[in-house]
């Protein structure tokens, strides 16, 4: 049975830094796992993946440390047994508001009795297809489970979402949060900041993990300091279109790429 590194270092509070892949390519996403971070997010969400290209880019990145998230579009029992099978043992599962639904993910990702994860093994990576003889009785513990609090409605049952047993962490998103507090497009409004500070503070009074993203160093390196453990601080199609952008300008006499002061992304 593979060991989730991921969520081990997770449980032993190490922080970790990741990168967003939006590219939705599997030389790419090796390309990043060739770079060194410590975890690579596939998005379902707003990038252009579905469960191929999600398998390829898995198996792309399987050969180094970095180790992959999923992050489906959206929190379907059988969307996430899809991602389960073909071998994600980490997912971010987007906009949770409520524990009820932090609950029903939890039993998502258990297999039956405790939970309601379709038994099908045999047709599946994660278990080598049934040449991990004992998978149906380990994998439950190598799953790690994260959740997203993105709006008011997540930030006012976060404590009950971070009380939730079998979710290991939560993710607070930025960009929809900024959005949602009147400021969107500018996570680093001392508004906004104030919230993502107070949030990161509660989750980790819960004893869970607690992660973000921010392409901005300052605010990276605030939220490392604050404790969140799985920090992401960058965007693979950000990372490629200011470097394009700078390069063409250097030949063609145009300014450099502005970046902006505050940023997710």
């Amino acid at each position: 049975m593979q060991q989730n590194l991921f969520k081990s270092r997770l449980k032993k509070g190490e922080p970790q830094i990741g990168l967003w892949l939006g590219l939705a390519d599997s030389y790419c996403a090796e390309l990043a796992a060739n770079a060194g971070f410590d975890w690579l997010l596939i998005d379902g969400e707003h990038a252009p993946n579905d469960l191929r290209s999600t398998l390829g880019q898995l198996q792309a990145i399987a050969p180094y440390p970095s180790q992959p998230i999923i992050r489906p579009a959206v929190g379907d029992a059988a969307l996430i047994k899809q991602m389960l099978d073909v071998g994600a043992q980490t997912l971010l599962v987007p906009m949770v508001e409520t524990s009820e639904q932090a609950e029903h993910l939890v039993k998502a990702v258990t297999y039956p009795p405790n939970g309601i994860r379709g038994v099908g093994s045999a047709l599946a990576r994660a278990s080598r297809w049934n040449s991990i003889t004992d998978y149906l009785d380990k994998a439950d513990a190598e799953i790690c489970l994260l959740v997203q609090v993105e709006n008011q409605v997540g930030l006012s049952n976060l404590d009950a979402i971070a009380a939730v047993e079998g979710v290991d962490g939560v993710f607070i998103g930025p960009a929809d949060l900024s959005a949602a507090l009147g400021h969107r497009g500018n996570p680093g409004h001392p508004e906004v900041q104030r919230v993502i500070e107070d949030a990161i503070l509660r989750v980790k009074s819960a004893g869970k993990a607690v992660g973000i993203l921010s392409a901005d160093e300052k605010l990276a390196r605030r939220y490392l300091e604050l404790g969140a453990t799985f920090v992401a601080v960058g965007v693979d199609t950000s990372v490629l279109m200011r470097g394009l952008k700078t390069l063409a300008g250097k030949f063609k006499g145009t300014d450099s790429p502005e970046v902006p002061a505050s940023t997710v992304y």
